[in-house]
């Protein structure tokens, strides 16, 4: 096996899936072309924006697929690359995609309202109190999970007080692109341009943001930044989706969209070998028991309850048409599981095959230590 094959085999997997499988629960669901979407129902030009689909694919995309499908297929690695590449594609296709498709349905048939109130819908006023506290709580975590990531990744100033030119290059590069979706959102709104024209300047502004964060990087202590993010948080979690949400997420799908479309060309430049085993074994000394650690680790290439907030909360808030459920949120998520498989191809061509023979010995036991 080398990872030609193993993309290969992701990408007519998760093309088929897509073409048959969404296809098929689409017209089971009985997705309705001609019905009327909450975007224009309730269009009040905050939350209910009508968009087009690559808009609010790209906020869809941009949303679910951060760090996740990245380090998760790395850490499980240590598993051997079948039991991964199999959850990858199984849970992407019949558990992830699914359930960001059936989130954004039940909220667009239910006048886009999250899945805390389909919940009261379908379960009951305590079903959704329960579930409300339960994603306050997880917001709380993600937010400053993420928001101390971002900090320390922007931050300039070593211990030393020596600059980090790459992480100034990278925070510069991050503030002129809030900055340029701000712009791309009034252009998007009122420029009433083609198609082809708004991606065009998306591609240009990305070029642009790029190239000046590398000759101008900015340099700020973690927090600064700290408070820079939780400034910005607040602001972006009140202002129009159109404003700033849409046209980040726009811009920042093409940035996502091109990185993986370089991946699996250089993967077939490359032909990377697989250093790592097939299958290591159900439990590794000092790791844990393949379950549950395979699937915790490998969540948001495989399936992950996040998503089901962004299908529900924002996104099915921006649908234009039924029709376009599918490629939104089906399609996005067998996009970060392919991300997710680029991820393993990787980290199975950076391995040495002499680490791999050192594995600890196999124990086919789920007993954990």
């Amino acid at each position: 096996m080398n990872g030609i094959w193993m993309v290969v085999i992701a990408i007519v997997v998760l093309g088929g899936a897509y073409l048959l499988y969404g296809r098929y629960l689409a017209k089971l669901w009985g997705v309705d072309a001609k019905a009327k979407t909450p975007a224009y129902e309730f269009e009040d030009g905050v939350d209910y924006v009508p968009a087009d689909t690559n808009v609010v694919f790209g906020h869809q995309f941009a949303s679910i697929a951060g760090a996740g499908p990245i380090t998760g297929p790395i850490q499980a690695a240590v598993f051997g690359w079948v039991p991964v590449l199999l959850w990858i594609l199984i849970g992407g296709v019949f558990f992830g995609a699914v359930q960001d498709f059936s989130a954004m349905y039940a909220s667009v048939k239910n006048k886009g309202r999250t899945i805390g109130y389909v919940i009261e819908e379908y379960i009951g006023k305590t079903g959704k109190k329960l579930f409300l506290l339960f994603c306050w709580l997880f917001c709380i975590l993600v937010v400053a999970a993420f928001a101390d990531v971002v900090a320390k990744t922007f931050n300039g100033i070593g211990g030393t007080d020596a600059v980090n030119s790459a992480n100034g290059s990278v925070a510069t590069t991050s503030v002129l692109f809030i900055l340029e979706a701000v712009a791309l959102g009034f252009i998007l709104k009122y420029g009433k341009l083609k198609k082809w024209m708004n991606t065009g300047i998306a591609v240009l502004l990305l070029v642009a943001g790029v190239a000046l964060g590398l000759a101008l990087p900015v340099f700020l202590d973690t927090g600064t930044w700290h408070i820079a993010v939780f400034v910005y948080i607040l602001i972006a979690s009140v202002v129009p989706v159109w404003a700033l949400l849409q046209p980040r997420d726009y811009l920042n799908s093409y940035l996502l969209i091109a990185m993986i479309v370089a991946a699996v060309i250089g993967i077939f430049v490359a032909n990377p070998s697989v250093n790592l085993p097939a299958f290591s074994g159900f439990y590794i000394e000092g790791k844990g028991s393949l379950f549950p650690i395979l699937f915790v680790t490998v969540a948001c290439g495989a399936v992950s309850g996040f998503h089901s907030l962004v299908s529900s909360g924002t996104a099915s808030k921006q649908i234009k048409n039924e029709k376009n459920m599918l490629p939104v949120s089906f399609g996005a998520m067998l996009m970060e599981s392919m991300l997710a498989v680029i991820a393993l191809v990787a980290v199975a061509s950076f391995a040495s095959i002499g680490a791999a023979e050192e594995i600890p010995p196999r124990r086919c036991s789920f007993q954990a230590r």
